[in-house]
């Protein structure tokens, strides 16, 4: 039985969402900056990410992962958004973050996926977005948490679905997102458990 359009479609978003989440920022990042003999998979604490990206190689590498990291996310919504609609912006999104956490170029084994989720929430949550920065940079500040990034993606992460839920209950304006739908806080929640997995597996 072949596939409806509709569910090709959407399988195309998330075929799409996850190859781009693939994207390895990091590694290129850090070739550029070391001249190749940096791998931030062997040094620091070996997470291709922006921190690791910042503590190993500087300011200039660090943000430039994570913008990159941000913008996987986000194109991979608007890609997602032309492909199959709205339903294609929050199922590649969810899928970006699952390509970054685990592309399969690698043997599944990528970064965190914070960033690219902030890509996600900014395209398809952006009347949430403000109030997840201040929430998570709240979090990051308070000297009451020991391990301050772990907590700091934790109370963001569990904020971003339930306001993904009160914004689809209520039917809110979402600025320039797709209308909120159950998809919403179904694609955040599977973004944040995916996010709290790889931080969890990286501490055991």
């Amino acid at each position: 039985m072949s596939l409806s359009p509709a569910r090709g479609l959407v399988g195309g978003a998330i075929g799409a969402g996850y190859l781009i989440g693939t994207f390895p920022t990091a590694a290129m990042v850090a070739r550029r900056a070391s001249g190749g003999t940096v791998d931030l998979r062997e040094a620091g604490s070996g997470n291709p990410g922006s921190a690791n990206a910042l503590s190993v190689l500087g300011a200039k590498a660090g943000a430039a992962v994570l913008v990159g990291d941000i913008g996987k996310g986000a194109v991979a919504c608007g890609v997602g958004a032309l492909i199959a609609g709205p339903s294609g912006a929050h199922l590649a999104g969810t899928a970006a973050v699952a390509g970054h956490c685990y592309p399969v170029w690698t043997g599944f084994k990528g970064g965190k996926g914070v960033a690219t989720s902030v890509g996600q929430c900014l395209v398809t949550f952006p009347a949430y977005f403000p109030i997840d920065v201040a929430v998570a940079v709240a979090t990051a500040a308070s000297p009451r948490w020991k391990q301050r990034a772990f907590a700091a993606t934790l109370v963001s992460s569990t904020c971003w679905t339930l306001g993904s839920v009160v914004w689809w209950k209520r039917n809110w304006p979402n600025a320039w997102g797709p209308r909120p739908t159950s998809l919403l806080p179904l694609a955040s929640l599977l973004s944040s458990l995916m996010i709290i997995k790889r931080f969890l597996d990286s501490n055991s």
